[in-house]
């Protein structure tokens, strides 16, 4: 099943960070590609710093709660915690989209709720997904597009 995931960081060495989860990511996902890493500003929250973002897609059977399990285990190795609502992190790993599941848990919502309104996670993902789409959203290049209007 293709998994899309965005990974950003706005605290210490976000180049390392990010650099690391892909590695990790790798250890159970067959990754095919990974975007560019893009400067974005924060989108609300507190005053923090700029974040550095990328989006990755790649293959899986993995079932998506152990998925997004790792995900989080991997951003504790990295120091993340959730004190703040949106606050800066070391490393946020966010599980986007596998295949066309949908669904909507108090685990798991997929795909994201608020992908289609992200252009930190819509840039990167047209860059290495041109043809791809959100699964009742549409497709990325033009939710992309509805952004930069």
């Amino acid at each position: 099943m293709k998994v899309v995931i965005a990974l950003g960081s706005n605290l210490g060495d976000s180049k390392t960070t990010l650099e690391m989860a892909t590695s990790q990511i790798r250890e159970f996902i067959d990754v095919r590609s990974i975007s560019s890493f893009y400067q974005t500003a924060p989108v609300g929250g507190p005053e923090q710093p700029d974040y550095l973002n990328a989006v990755l897609i790649g293959e899986s059977e993995l079932p998506p709660v152990e998925i997004l399990t790792r995900l989080h285990e991997i951003e504790a190795a990295a120091g993340r915690v959730r004190d703040v609502h949106w606050g800066a992190r070391t490393l946020d790993l966010d599980l986007i989209a596998c295949g066309e599941l949908v669904s909507k848990t108090p685990e798991l919502t997929l795909p994201h709720p608020r992908a289609h309104e992200r252009e930190f996670v819509l840039g990167p993902w047209y860059e290495i997904d041109p043809e791809g789409e959100i699964v009742g959203r549409g497709k990325i290049a033009d939710l992309l597009a509805k952004l930069k209007v």
